[in-house]
């Protein structure tokens, strides 16, 4: 069976499953562990948050979950796409007031192949562009353009909730 028609049924399988099983992203990532005995292409967080320190409680879940996909699939991709104001923490200004979800957005990048995209139409209605954000930040054009793109490749969509 071709690759594409096994992530079509393994995503249409999700679909179907209760809400409930939804209800928070622990339960999404140990569905696609529990069912997928091949790996999907990959996962997608997304994160999209009206609170510029979001991603001081979503980025260390995301590293667990992450870490969880990998030990479980090898090989399988992992990316990351923030379009909310939660991106604006990532501007190289602001590398000291949040240090710490810098240092671990670069050992995403570096240490773990897990490339982190910020919206650049959202960065442009404040002012900013690409130049704003460190090398390590991909500034994609539109965010969740940056998301239909993998999941038109074969990632599973997750967004990420606040625990």
């Amino acid at each position: 069976m071709p690759r594409i028609i096994k992530v079509f049924i393994l995503m249409v399988s999700f679909m179907m499953v209760s809400p409930s099983v939804y209800s928070s992203v622990e339960s999404e990532i140990n569905t696609i562990l529990a069912h997928s005995k091949e790996p999907p292409v990959g996962v997608v967080f997304e994160v999209v948050e009206s609170d510029e320190s979001a991603l001081a409680w979503a980025i260390p879940e995301i590293k667990k979950y992450a870490k969880k996909l990998k030990q479980t699939f090898k090989g399988i991709n992992v990316a990351v796409v923030s379009h909310g104001s939660e991106e604006f923490a990532l501007m190289t200004k602001n590398s000291k007031k949040y240090a710490s979800i810098h240092k671990e957005v670069k050992q995403l990048v570096t240490n773990e192949d897990i490339p982190v995209h910020v919206c650049g139409t959202h960065a442009s209605w404040y002012g900013e562009d690409e130049e704003s954000f460190p090398s390590y930040v991909d500034v994609s054009p539109v965010g969740p353009a940056q998301i239909n793109d993998y999941v038109n490749l074969g990632y599973i969509l997750v967004v990420m909730e606040k625990p």
